[in-house]
């Protein structure tokens, strides 16, 4: 689990021999219960093939769902790798993984192929899990449940705390789980990640469906399961921190030289790339456009922690920057593949900029109604598309069929479609 999945998690107070309740998925009355260890203790590590063959050969005849989770090095390490895989199913107990002494996990993900695989904020797991050859066919994502169910505070710790009664350390969410060895206070947090999330999916599959909504979140999971892996992106210099203050194509030039520099050197050292050279520091290199080495050493971020060598690096990409004929500049901004932004509808369309505005505020009073963030009820680049180029003519139809080719699920399309059906043909818009 990384920090941007427990920004809602509380800290915790450690205790021993906690289990979770019969009733799991009952409101929890008093102080909820710390926990300290898993129930059998801190499994060992796995780091060996032959280790790794009597974990898959345990988790392939146990029973059930099999709580799964994964461990970065996120702004320690170059790319978003596993560090440590940690598992639990009846029957098998907990498991713990070395991915970097296995690095083929291929035969655990065949032995649990058609399981039900339970995640927390699975899209941000599996990436590094398919790299190691583990894809499920299946799964259950308890953040994406607790979004649809309408839980105010998502993350692992508050949803363990406020669904099962039960406070779950997080303190180590933001540790280098490239270090090796692993001290023992991280393994017991990674083990205890899994300690009860196969309890928490079974009660929110109950609160799902007493809402009413069990059907649309398996909907969902399957869209995740099948998804295929995302494009890489393209130009990513251009999501440099700070980049709205380049204006200039020359500007944007030095980001790109110094960015994509940074990044091979990162990747040759397998470090984050905001601990080469931070993102701060390349835009005020753009934004300066320095002549020479003492230039460039007077800026921020190139002080005199950084050597001669370094900053003659950096200065040898503003110099290629600055030596690009006009014609080989970066254009301002990114190729729009869709509509413009929502800003600049009013000037461009005043009728797409009313269709949009009715768009919203229906959506936004569904969510309500139904106890859900918007962008979980529909994509919000979805309704944009939709508001922008209707179809034509506008009925239950054409819009239903809009929405699904635009990636919406059945379950969305049939609640989304009257509202958009609505806001197209005027409703709302003052037309």
């Amino acid at each position: 689990m990384t920090d941007a999945q427990e920004t809602a998690s509380d800290s915790s107070v450690r205790t021993t021999g906690a289990t979770p309740p019969d009733d799991a998925g009952a409101s929890v009355l008093g102080a909820p219960t710390p926990l300290l260890e898993p129930r059998e203790g801190i499994p060992p590590v796995i780091a060996d093939e032959e280790a790794l063959a009597e974990v898959i050969a345990a988790f392939a005849a146990g029973s059930g769902p099999v709580a799964v989770d994964a461990e970065r090095a996120s702004g320690y390490r170059y790319g978003q790798r596993a560090y440590l895989v940690q598992l639990r199913r009846e029957g098998a107990g907990s498991a713990l993984i070395d991915p970097v002494a296995c690095p083929d996990l291929s035969g655990l993900g065949e032995a649990l192929a058609g399981v039900e695989w339970v995640l927390h904020a699975a899209t941000q797991d599996l990436p590094c899990l398919r790299e190691i050859g583990m894809v499920p066919t299946r799964l259950f994502d308890t953040e994406l449940a607790g979004r649809l169910a309408g839980f105010p505070r998502v993350g692992l710790g508050a949803m363990v705390e406020g669904v099962l009664g039960f406070v779950l350390e997080k303190g180590h969410s933001a540790v280098d789980w490239s270090t090796r060895p692993l001290p023992e206070p991280w393994l017991r947090y990674a083990a205890l990640d899994v300690e009860l999330l196969v309890d928490l999916r079974d009660a929110l599959e109950k609160e799902l469906d007493r809402q009413g909504k069990l059907d649309w979140a398996l909907q969902e999971f399957a869209a995740i399961a099948a998804a295929p892996p995302a494009e890489p992106r393209k130009e990513p210099w251009r999501r440099t921190s700070g980049m709205h203050k380049v204006r200039r194509r020359r500007q944007l030039a030095v980001v790109r030289e110094l960015w994509e520099t940074r990044d091979r050197i990162a990747q040759r050292r397998d470090v984050s790339p905001g601990k080469v050279l931070s993102d701060a520091a390349i835009v005020e290199a753009a934004l300066s456009l320095p002549a020479n080495v003492h230039a460039l050493a007077a800026l921020n971020g190139f002080g005199h922690r950084v050597g001669r060598r370094q900053l003659e690096q950096w200065q040898a990409a503003v110099d290629r920057a600055r030596a690009l004929p006009e014609a080989q500049l970066p254009q301002p901004g990114q190729p729009v593949t869709g509509p413009p932004p929502p800003r600049a509808w009013a000037d461009k369309d005043p009728a797409a900029a009313a269709r949009l505005a009715a768009a919203r505020a229906g959506v936004s009073a569904l969510a309500e109604q139904l106890g859900m963030p918007q962008e979980n009820l529909v994509s919000p680049d979805t309704v944009r598309r939709v508001c922008w180029e209707p179809p034509a003519p506008v009925d239950a139809g054409t819009v239903a069929d809009a929405l699904a080719g635009h990636g919406a699920r059945p379950w969305q399309v049939e609640q989304v479609t009257p509202v958009l059906v609505a806001a197209l043909s005027g409703a709302g818009t003052g037309a």
